[in-house]
């Protein structure tokens, strides 16, 4: 069953491309048709591939990897940040910072500087600075919180990149294309699609088309994260119900074992009786000859 409804895409004008002059011929299996001068996208060909890139997208958070979505351009920023903050993955909505991907570790530096400024604060140690060091350190801070406070969570590399307008992203697409990190993005008709693992085609420069692709895309990133809930549930109540079993037998096998003890124990006493009324049996017919002797 299709995630998307393709009257709600039509209404959020996902349909509309660029001018044609300002096409790229490998959009051409995208394309519908071309209408004054603008082309027009095939919705049904957007349709499947949306239900595509969302299938992929949960199976990635469902086995507990992130997925960074960088969107820089200012018709999506706002969008990105509400949606995507709603399902805790990390994402870019400022300048790209070279060499996030292929230079991780230093980047991983620069957001483990912004724990180190805050421990500054925490431990009263900022108090003791002077008025302009404060002010310094304070405008550190913020450009570090406006720059990479999004990806604060983000400890290793992502396992999938949403790119939202592939040309102005073309920093991004190439470090994750170096690193053989898949790339999931929305691709106009004036982009080229070559490098992109999983082409949406839609109008990105339109802020309802752009809401209404993140509204699927994070819809089953969350079905995702809830199944991997589940299943971590199930797993842990298994373990419970396994660790009772084992020690309900545990307790059982002890019960077992002191009857068994006890009755060992009093084996000898009924031994000992059979013995002596053996020996009694063996005297009597010795005293009868010893008394017919002396008679």
């Amino acid at each position: 069953m299709p995630r998307t409804d393709f009257n709600q895409l039509l209404e959020a004008g996902v349909h509309f491309g660029h001018l044609k002059r300002k096409w790229n011929p490998k959009m051409a299996p995208y394309i519908f048709m071309e209408k004054n001068g603008i082309h027009i996208i095939d919705l049904h060909k957007t349709v499947v591939k949306l239900d595509e890139a969302a299938a992929a997208l949960k199976q990635i958070a469902k086995s507990g990897r992130k997925v960074l979505f960088v969107a820089t351009k200012k018709q999506a920023k706002e969008i990105v940040a509400e949606k995507v903050s709603a399902v805790a993955m990390p994402y870019v909505t400022e300048r790209w910072p070279g060499g996030m991907l292929t230079n991780f570790p230093t980047i991983r530096k620069a957001v483990k500087k912004m724990a180190t400024i805050d421990k500054l604060n925490s431990d009263g140690t900022y108090d003791n600075f002077s008025k302009r060091e404060k002010l310094q350190i304070a405008r550190q801070r913020a450009k570090l919180e406006k720059n990479l406070g999004s990806i604060a969570d983000l400890t290793r590399l992502p396992a999938a990149l949403f790119v939202i307008d592939v040309q102005k992203e073309a920093n991004a697409v190439k470090e994750a294309k170096r690193l053989n990190i898949p790339v999931f993005a929305m691709v106009d008709t004036c982009c080229d699609p070559t490098n992109i693992d999983y082409v949406i085609p839609a109008n990105d420069d339109a802020t309802k088309s752009i809401a209404v692709i993140l509204d699927t895309v994070t819809a089953a990133i969350q079905e995702g994260l809830a199944e991997r809930k589940v299943e971590k549930e199930k797993e842990a109540a298994e373990a419970a119900k396994g660790g009772a079993a084992a020690a309900g037998t545990t307790t059982a096998s002890k019960k077992e074992a002191r009857p068994r003890m006890a009755k060992s124990s009093s084996n000898p006493a009924p031994a000992a009786e059979t013995e002596t009324k053996a020996a009694a049996t063996a005297e009597q017919p010795a005293a009868a000859e010893e008394n017919s002797a002396a008679e």
